[in-house]
């Protein structure tokens, strides 16, 4: 880590690509220093690292500034949860910082009082979670279609980021939350066999 002055630690970097966007934030005791959200329906995977790179300098810190890191673990795109999560796996292990795992629900819950049902609509149905004053009470599940609008709900980088803070002391590898199976499925053809000379 580097010299910073203490007003600017702890220093995290919360990410998403749950969905179709790449977006991030480097957030210091909940004040956001710098923030992009760039829309792509693909491409995540060769922007991600690069976005990262070019808000740091922005902000003016390096990686080794860092303090942890905070990544958006779902629920979402199938692909983006795989790749934002093991981004963050793979830049904790290497800048040796704790990675923490924030899911959207508990975003949208975080500083709630009393018993609140965080839900969200999808082209495939209804995902939900309940809570009580900002902590689960029920694990996370899906069901089908309502009569509600498809909605967009997406994580505050800086609520994500609050979030980890608070748990980076025990942080444990950040997962992702998948609630149903992908939308790609295994080929249903049968692989020819290889004839051996």
């Amino acid at each position: 880590m580097s010299d910073r002055p203490a007003a600017t630690r702890p220093l995290i970097l919360a990410f998403d690509t749950s969905a179709a966007h790449c977006a991030a934030a480097v957030v210091s005791g909940g004040r956001i220093l710098g923030q992009r959200d760039e829309a792509m329906a693909r491409g995540q995977a060769e922007r991600l690292i690069p976005l990262l790179e070019e808000l740091l300098a922005e902000t003016g810190h390096a990686w080794g500034d860092l303090d942890g890191l905070a990544v958006v673990t779902g629920p979402g795109n199938f692909t983006g949860l795989r790749l934002a999560v093991a981004a963050a796996r793979g830049l904790s292990l290497g800048l040796g910082v704790p990675a923490v795992g924030v899911t959207v629900f508990e975003a949208l819950a975080d500083g709630s009082d009393g018993d609140l049902t965080v839900t969200l609509h999808d082209k495939r149905g209804t995902l939900r979670q309940r809570f009580r004053d900002g902590a689960p009470v029920a694990e996370p599940e899906a069901g089908p279609a309502e009569d509600a609008p498809a909605s967009g709900e997406r994580a505050d980088l800086a609520v994500v980021a609050r979030i980890a803070l608070r748990r980076l002391d025990a942080a444990q590898p950040p997962s992702p939350l998948y609630l149903r199976p992908a939308d790609a499925t295994p080929s249903s053809e049968t692989v020819p066999l290889l004839d051996e000379a």
